[in-house]
């Protein structure tokens, strides 16, 4: 019985260890894409929020026909950035989904060459118990 317990509170420990790098690596994955996205969103406010003044300060139209074109570039640029930021934020997830697949991977390897061991261990000491 006491083998069993042993067997069981080490793999409960090897399962607690790899759930806590699964959330480590979870976690680093959502302060990057946390600060990424709010990176691109003060950039794009902060330029948004210059050209709402600039056009504020526009008293007619032919001022209005000069920032205009720079209202069109902003939001192109803040866009773009949206864009280039998504795409980042998901290549950072793949990653730390392909390093949770190998956290996952090596923990069913380790657990599948333990369980043999423990199995050719058994046989072993049965076929020692049949002689």
């Amino acid at each position: 019985m006491y083998q069993f317990n042993d067997q069981f509170t080490k793999a409960t420990s090897q399962f607690a260890d790899a759930a806590a790098q699964v959330n480590r690596l979870a976690l680093e994955n959502a302060e990057k894409a946390f600060g990424l996205q709010l990176a691109a969103l003060e950039e794009s406010t902060t330029a948004t929020f210059a050209f709402w003044g600039e056009l504020a300060d526009v008293r007619d139209f032919d001022g209005l026909k000069s920032v205009l074109p720079k209202g069109a570039q902003i939001a192109r640029a803040n866009t773009e950035r949206g864009i280039g930021v998504a795409q980042e934020v998901f290549a950072n997830s793949v990653k730390t989904g392909e390093a949770i697949g190998a956290l996952a991977k090596g923990q069913f390897e380790k657990a599948a060459t333990q369980a043999k061991a423990e199995v050719e261990k058994v046989a072993k000491a049965a076929g020692k118990a049949a002689k």
